[in-house]
């Protein structure tokens, strides 16, 4: 059984090709540590001659390490397991900025 199975948990993890913005995981959170900006983009495999759909791009995600009290709601939360527990925790910094961490820290 692997650690995050027995329910061990460092820090959580983005599965960014997962995420479709919806804001789950930022309206849920208790804390508000979760910040989340996209835009919308004409979804490029709808069929030549459709009506046009809009999808989300996510641009920024970032989870604020001071705030986070690592509740797992928003891994809970997330309908498309876009956010998941890592057995790694966040490293330390000398600066508060430093534990503000964006998508390439996350993934």
């Amino acid at each position: 059984m692997s650690p995050t199975e027995a329910g061990a948990h460092g820090r959580i993890r983005l599965i960014e090709p997962a995420c479709t913005s919806c804001m789950l995981c930022v309206r849920e959170c208790p804390v508000w540590c979760i910040t989340l900006d996209s835009h919308t983009e004409p979804d490029p495999d709808v069929a030549p001659g459709a009506r046009v759909r809009l999808v989300n791009v996510l641009d920024r995600f970032v989870i604020d390490w001071n705030l986070c009290m690592y509740c797992g709601i928003c891994v809970d939360e997330c309908p498309f397991d876009a956010l998941a527990w890592d057995t790694a925790h966040p490293a330390a910094g000398t600066a508060a900025t430093d534990l503000r961490h964006g998508i390439d820290e996350l993934a």
